[in-house]
């Protein structure tokens, strides 16, 4: 049988589990990679780092340069959202619980 956690301990009606909420995004790329390395020859942080991935690609080691890619833009972006689509041809039954399983 499931146990509930105390009642002191359990979130009060209205009160958030997350309180803080979803962390901040990354600010843009070009700004963040400005800070963090510096950008004093007038070319901006985020073309440096695309020359060298360039760089890469072009001396044959391109599977090196598109994670680089990869990983830069999902730091810096996020994940794009993927869609799954699911079938089944499983039928599913519903039961009834019994009164002491509820939480009613």
């Amino acid at each position: 049988m499931r146990q509930l956690p105390p009642v002191k301990t359990r979130f009060k009606p209205g009160q958030s589990g997350n309180p803080k909420g979803r962390p901040k995004r990354l600010p843009e790329l070009d700004k963040l990679l400005a800070e963090v390395l510096g950008g004093e020859d007038g070319k901006t942080e985020a073309e440096k780092i695309l020359r060298n991935i360039a760089s890469l690609a072009k001396r044959g080691k391109s599977s090196v340069a598109v994670r680089a890619a990869e990983v830069l833009l999902d730091r810096a972006y996020g994940r794009p959202k993927q869609t799954l689509e699911t079938t089944s041809s499983v039928g599913v039954k519903y039961i009834e619980l019994p009164a002491e399983f509820r939480e009613d």
